[in-house]
């Protein structure tokens, strides 16, 4: 059983990179990938720990973009997170969400909410994203719960919403292909959810493949039995390779665990060979 997917506290998990390696052999893991929000800065903690553990450590990031007017993120697995046109590249990304960020505190105080900026994560090198900025709102009170505050104030449409210069898909494919990682689709059904109930992928994932695409994220802790056979049978019909895992995030995510998610997931070994032939030659 693997885990491709799960965040550290560099971006918006709770965890920090050198315990995951640690938790994913209590949970039976035989690889795991770090895929943080538009960050490497946790892969070097991370993957030092390989030879204090049984399970394969793998660098991994997962990229934002915009995709058919929606949030689509895109993981990159296998990267090379040294390379330093890669690294000049998500620091580009880190760049923009600062920007974005400090037009919603500016939004929220023209609201007289003055949450303060200081209290976001610690460190120089963690991602502060909205998930983070929505925890804060809720410990001022501006909200009862995280998904509240998210949505009442900095989702879209939300009173201090800020847009954010999201890259495109090809752009993403294109910087995690000439770092030699593999670009995949994650949790393609919550972005059907979002598309709304009559959402069809094959011909848009059709045509994310004619960009670049090499893999999708079938299995995940949020998908049904239904979604996990129809992302496989899409990979086949598209010559794409499945991926998946939990969207591990610690205490960010309450009751999803590493490996399993919600309880039933299950990624099989296999996926990291179909995977690994995806990688550029």
């Amino acid at each position: 059983m693997i885990d491709l997917h799960c965040h550290s506290r560099c971006s918006d998990g709770s965890d920090r990179p050198h315990d995951l390696p640690r938790l994913a052999d209590l949970a039976g893991l035989s690889a795991i990938a770090l895929t943080d929000h538009d960050t490497l800065s946790g892969l070097d903690d991370f993957l030092d720990q390989q030879n204090s553990v049984s399970a394969r450590l793998l660098p991994g990031i997962e990229l934002s973009c915009v995709f058919l007017g929606q949030d689509l993120h895109v993981l990159g697995l296998f990267v090379d997170h040294r390379d330093n046109l890669f690294r000049e590249r998500v620091e580009s990304l880190k760049l923009r969400r600062q920007r974005r960020n400090r037009q919603i505190f500016q939004n929220l105080r023209d609201m007289n909410i003055n949450i303060c900026q200081s209290d976001s994560p610690d460190g120089e090198d963690t991602i502060v994203t909205r998930s983070h900025i929505a925890e804060m709102l809720t410990n001022a009170g501006h909200g009862s719960t995280k998904k509240e505050a998210f949505q009442k104030y900095i989702g879209e449409g939300g009173l201090a919403y800020a847009p954010f210069e999201y890259l495109s898909p090809s752009e993403a494919f294109k910087w995690i292909k000439e770092a030699k990682g593999v670009p995949a689709v994650a949790h393609p059904g919550r972005f059907g959810h979002y598309m709304g109930g009559q959402f069809v992928w094959g011909p848009a994932m059709a045509d994310l493949r004619g960009m670049g695409l090499e893999g999708i994220e079938s299995y995940y802790s949020e998908h049904s039995a239904q979604e996990t056979a129809y992302f496989l049978d899409l990979c086949d019909s598209l010559g794409a390779a499945p991926t998946g895992g939990s969207d591990y995030h610690g205490n960010g995510k309450p009751g999803c665990k590493l490996g399993t998610g919600w309880g039933d997931l299950r990624v099989p070994d296999e996926v990291l060979d179909k995977l690994m032939e995806k990688l550029p030659r």
